[in-house]
């Protein structure tokens, strides 16, 4: 596809495009993408340092209120045994996110990561822009002066949790006492300016219209073509259990049409990531049909969609067998991408 995709044909594939077509399309641009048969993975953890949160996100099963007694903040001492763990099962990456705790200032943060650096040789792929910003406010700096300050400790790149759909008509409804869409691209945009990268995603089936749908996507293209600064694209799909939210998953249908449509329309994103993590390993498989290269992680620990009352298990063997019966070529991979293993 050598056109670039219009917001409005995308809008039009998500209500009215052939599904197989779809796929196949996407297929076609993958491999243009990726010549080869290689589908990758991630080795890392989910380190969830506190479940503490004043954002209340309407959507969101983990977190708890301060002072609730189910509350935590880790010590260093549990998060140094988590991180043994990883490095002992092949693992290369941490993702530390946890809730905007207000016991937690840049302090807190400094020291993790200079701790971290000190005691393991990981990359620490970390916070989202609504930690980003609640750190900078609570601190009274810019977002920039935070970033550099998380950089120069350790911060080698940043996750794109917490974007769920960037219209904020949506964020009102689901989340109104999180970060703005604008607040999440501004954060976005001024790491990607000081040389942190980071992935964007989007979690779909929150009563979302398709059009908000692409608004979301065209946000992220835009800022893509400022500052290239997007390594990968991933669409979740919002667990409704155990949340004030409530209400019903989407079906697969409606996620792998919507993953084919974000592989067309992202022409200048390098990758996209399907998850098994939300739709389980049959979906998960089928995703290297319909546009992703890349299966995420196998998730050593994850809390969140757990939390939500969905939890699927991956193991290395696991991961490598649902490529391989794919009929693809199965390899780890870094945070940047760089295949480290083979298991041809």
């Amino acid at each position: 596809m050598n056109t670039i995709l219009t917001t409005n044909q995308g809008i039009e594939m998500l209500s009215k495009g052939d599904i197989l077509e779809l796929g196949q399309a996407a297929n076609t641009v993958r491999q243009q993408l990726h010549p080869g048969n290689i589908v990758t993975f991630v080795i890392d953890r989910n380190i969830n340092y506190t479940n503490i949160c004043t954002s209340e996100c309407r959507f969101c099963a983990f977190f708890r209120k301060d002072g609730h007694p189910d509350g935590y903040t880790l010590s260093q001492a549990v998060i140094f045994e988590k991180l043994t763990e990883t490095i002992a099962a092949g693992g290369t990456q941490v993702l530390l996110q946890g809730g905007l705790n207000p016991a937690l200032g840049l302090d807190y943060y400094i020291e993790l990561l200079t701790f971290i650096k000190k005691n393991f040789n990981i990359v620490i792929h970390s916070f989202s822009p609504a930690e980003i910003l609640h750190i900078a406010k609570k601190e009274g700096l810019s977002i920039t002066e935070t970033l550099i300050s998380l950089k120069a400790a350790g911060l080698d790149s940043l996750p794109g949790g917490g974007a769920e759909i960037l219209v904020d008509e949506v964020r009102q409804r689901v989340s109104p006492k999180k970060i703005s869409a604008s607040d999440w691209l501004a954060v976005m945009e001024a790491a990607h300016s000081i040389g942190l990268e980071t992935t964007a995603t989007m979690v779909i089936g929150m009563g979302e219209t398709y059009a908000q749908r692409m608004e979301h996507m065209e946000k992220v293209r835009t800022l893509q073509e400022k500052t290239g600064g997007f390594r990968a694209f991933i669409i979740w799909s919002y667990q409704p259990g155990n949340t004030a939210m409530g209400g019903e998953k989407i079906s697969a249908w409606d996620y792998l049409k919507t993953l084919s449509v974000a592989r067309l329309y992202f022409h200048n994103i390098k990758h996209i990531q399907g998850s098994w993590v939300t739709q389980g390993q049959n979906i998960g498989q089928l995703t290297l049909a319909f546009g992703a290269n890349d299966l995420g992680s196998i998730m050593l620990e994850e809390n969140v969609v757990r939390a939500a009352g969905t939890s699927y298990q991956m193991s290395i063997d696991k991961m490598v067998g649902l490529i391989r019966e794919a009929g693809k070529e199965p390899a780890q991979r870094d945070t940047q991408y760089n295949i480290i293993k083979s298991f041809a």
